[in-house]
């Protein structure tokens, strides 16, 4: 399972609804090699989802669609979102990172 804050939600929401492509309702979120740590996390809006995806309903007809390889990084992921004076941002808090780069955005496995 993924959670993802309602302060998440309500920026991936307002994401979709500024963006030039009316027809996206999603939000892909996946893992890719990369990064200072190994892997990187990613993110891309889409319509729908593709088979074998993993879906989950965020607000009203948005959804956040993960492929079946990302979803075995990211299966127990908070996904938040934060303002603060140093920047603004998502944040991931992934339980199956046994290392994380100082900015946040790579994480390795072992």
């Amino acid at each position: 399972m993924i959670t993802v804050t309602d302060s998440a939600a309500q920026e991936i929401q307002r994401l979709l609804e500024g963006s030039d492509d009316e027809a996206h309702n999603a939000l892909r979120l996946y893992v890719q090699g990369g990064g200072c740590a190994g892997m990187t996390y990613k993110m891309d809006f889409v319509t729908g989802s593709n088979p074998g995806d993993k879906t989950f309903d965020l607000a009203e007809g948005v959804l956040l669609v993960v492929d079946p390889k990302s979803y075995l990084f990211l299966n127990g992921v908070t996904m938040d979102f934060k303002e603060s004076l140093m920047g603004r941002g998502f944040v991931f808090e992934n339980p199956n990172a046994s290392g994380a780069c100082g900015c946040g955005t790579s994480f390795s496995v072992n």
